[in-house]
């Protein structure tokens, strides 16, 4: 027994060093055969069909991926169930602007009409010179809220676009607010259409992507809250008490919420947009802070035309700095 045992070990010692047979892309070409082949002959596979694309070219060889209908979902299956989710996101936004208009005309506070009347005259300048000294939070409020127009404009025209045209419920919002930019959240559905380096030299959106805009609506409107915040002490007890009792005020402020609590979305699909969510992701609990964390991001984001370009040079780069190609 241990003869044969040191036989078969010596046969074992004496053979020689496997080598390889075929080139290494060439057995994984065959491996990957065989297991589509294998994969068609099975009888629970047949009905299955496998597409293969070219992911990779070089000047000898091509790579290949193959995909399996088991890995994907039914695309009917997923549209349904896309289209199912944005109508009852509509729905909701649909539901929450009528709900809203339903409070602010019959629910809101509604004590001083009188001096909403007054409050508004003051505001717009058609006045003045009684020595009535106004609050400045209110002040503040009432010029912040002319930005907040310009803000969404240059979120939603670029990138935010849609089958429904957006600039109108921009251009509303100037007199509406919130109140009217909701209908477009509704009907919104993306993907929103790409932005033609034609359009970008036209106005609006010359003007929208301009780093000269975002700077002055920044600044103007840092101006404004500080102007707000540094004040009187009793300001915000007496805002408090317009708050309560005024429907101008009351209907004013929650549109300043509302703009604020939307903003960080449109924030993210812009910078989703643009292919910019590695770089600038930082700035998305930044926009959290009410017109300032935005209009940050407005001034740090890159433009569309940038971004652009970067995808189409991007894949013929990296594809001849691959060392592996």
């Amino acid at each position: 027994m241990l003869e044969s045992i040191n036989l078969i070990s010596c046969n074992f010692t004496r053979l020689p060093p496997l080598k390889p047979s075929r080139p290494i892309q060439t057995l994984r070409e065959s491996r990957n055969l065989l297991l589509l082949q294998s994969r068609a002959s099975s009888p629970f596979l047949k009905s299955n069909r496998f597409l293969c694309f070219p992911k990779y070219e070089r000047k000898d060889t091509f790579f290949h991926v193959c995909k399996s209908s088991l890995n994907n979902p039914d695309p009917e299956k997923t549209q349904i169930q896309d289209e199912s989710r944005g109508w009852t996101s509509s729905i909701l936004l649909f539901a929450l602007w009528a709900a809203l208009l339903y409070y602010c005309f019959n629910l809101a506070p509604d004590q001083t009409p009188t001096q909403d009347l007054y409050f508004l005259k003051k505001l717009l300048n058609l006045k003045s010179g009684d020595g009535f000294r106004m609050n400045q939070i209110l002040v503040g409020l009432w010029y912040i809220m002319g930005l907040w127009p310009l803000v969404y404009g240059m979120l939603l025209l670029p990138t935010g676009r849609s089958k429904t045209p957006a600039w109108p419920f921009v251009v509303l919002s100037f007199f509406g607010g919130v109140y009217a930019l909701l209908p477009y959240f509704a009907l919104w559905n993306p993907p929103s259409p790409p932005v033609t380096k034609t359009e970008l030299r036209k106005w609006p959106l010359n003007v929208l992507e301009s780093k000269v805009t975002a700077g002055v609506t920044l600044v103007a409107g840092l101006g404004i809250i500080l102007y707000a915040v540094v004040g009187n002490a009793g300001d915000w007890t007496e805002f408090y008490q317009y708050f309560r009792g005024s429907k101008f005020i009351h209907v004013t402020s929650l549109d300043f919420c509302l703009l604020s609590a939307f903003a960080p979305f449109w924030v993210y699909n812009d910078m989703t947009t643009r292919k910019w969510f590695d770089k600038g992701s930082w700035l998305l609990p930044v926009s959290v802070v009410p017109f300032l964390g935005p209009s940050l991001y407005l001034l740090l984001r890159p433009s569309v035309s940038e971004t652009t370009d970067s995808e189409t040079t991007t894949p013929t780069d990296s594809a001849s700095s691959d060392p592996n190609l």
